[in-house]
């Protein structure tokens, strides 16, 4: 069994009746086979109880706290109970456990800013059922940015990086339309996303000199203003400023040549302008075992890379594939944090 630094990993329920349930049950389940680092699931035990008797699993699920968690997790799966309102049927999502969900989350903060745990790891949430339930942020990263805010009294800015086997890749816009891209895209975002990125990878991925390969926003990087100026008005500058700063990074490429094996081999992340030019490649390159870290928090916080799935919740058909590697990310991560300088 992994160890961790500074309790278990704080893992939240998700949307219950999604496949978070599922995904938890059987990771707990494979923890030996996976050396998984012990995590404590915040959540409601009677929906992990049921999902485990739909699915054929046996699995003892134990109430606890965090350091419960840790002495337990060999021999049952810790539960820091946190009830949903309204009964939970698999693949049917229902507005009134909204409140549930957050709450998981929001406990899930208290704990590792508490340092009671040592990371927090989300399972998929569906924002449109928070959406009607009066939710009113993008996703999990601006509401956990808003969270660490109100913890520390500082301003945060969240950055989210899919990392995978074979790509680490940061989009600096997020949950926006792309019509809307190139007027938000300004250089002060862009640089403080990549110093961000820069700052996160050597001080938790342990990276020394990380290398960023900055994409540009339009076809062939602009090719010289021909199919737009922002490239060499707005991109450029930022990395010459990053490069006079000691910061390793190259652009703006052309994003159509970023990607393959000799190229990724040239850089530790890649910097894209808008969600899909950079979740497209990470996740052809890492569907399955790609993890979505939130960089520029506080506090470590990693997530599968997919959604709550809930065509395939309560069948034993879902792949814990990623929540396991968004776990061991977390615990590795979790093992740097004395020396995080932020």
């Amino acid at each position: 069994m992994r160890e961790t630094t500074g309790g278990p990993l704080a893992l939240t329920m998700g949307d219950p009746a999604g496949i978070g349930p599922d995904i938890s049950l059987s990771t707990w389940l494979g923890r030996r086979d996976h050396a998984t680092a012990p995590f404590l699931f915040i959540g409601d035990p009677a929906v992990l109880a049921a999902r485990a008797s739909m699915l054929g699993y046996t699995v003892s699920i134990r109430e606890t706290d965090c350091a419960g968690a840790l002495s337990l997790f060999d021999t049952a799966l810790p539960v820091l109970p946190l009830a949903c309102p309204a009964p939970v049927k698999e693949g049917e999502p229902d507005t009134v456990n909204a409140s549930a969900v957050i709450g998981a989350i929001d406990t899930a903060v208290r704990l590792v800013t508490a340092g009671q745990a040592s990371a927090v790891v989300t399972n998929p949430i569906a924002k449109a059922v928070l959406y009607d339930a009066g939710f009113r942020f993008p996703g999990h990263t601006e509401y956990l940015a808003d969270l660490a805010e109100k913890a520390t009294g500082q301003p945060v800015l969240p950055v989210m990086m899919l990392a995978g086997p074979k790509l680490r890749a940061v989009p600096v816009t997020i949950h926006i339309p792309l019509k809307d891209v190139p007027e938000q895209l300004t250089p002060d975002l862009i640089y403080r996303t990549c110093a961000i990125t820069a700052a996160d990878l050597r001080n938790r991925f342990g990276l020394r000199q990380p290398r960023l390969a900055i994409a540009g926003l339009n076809p062939h990087a602009g090719e010289n203003g021909a199919l737009g100026l922002e490239d060499d008005a707005v991109i450029r500058p930022v990395i010459d400023r990053l490069r006079a700063e000691g910061i390793d990074a190259v652009g703006p490429l052309p994003a159509d040549t970023m990607f393959h094996d000799r190229a990724r081999a040239t850089y530790d992340v890649a910097i894209c302008m808008y969600h899909d030019q950079a979740l497209i490649p990470a996740k052809a390159l890492g569907f399955d075992d790609s993890v979505n870290v939130t960089l520029g928090l506080p506090f470590i916080r990693t997530s599968p890379d997919h959604g709550t799935a809930f065509s395939l919740a309560g069948k034993g058909v879902a792949r814990d594939d990623s929540l396991r590697a968004a776990l061991d990310l977390a615990a590795s991560l979790a093992a740097n944090m004395p020396g995080d300088t932020r």
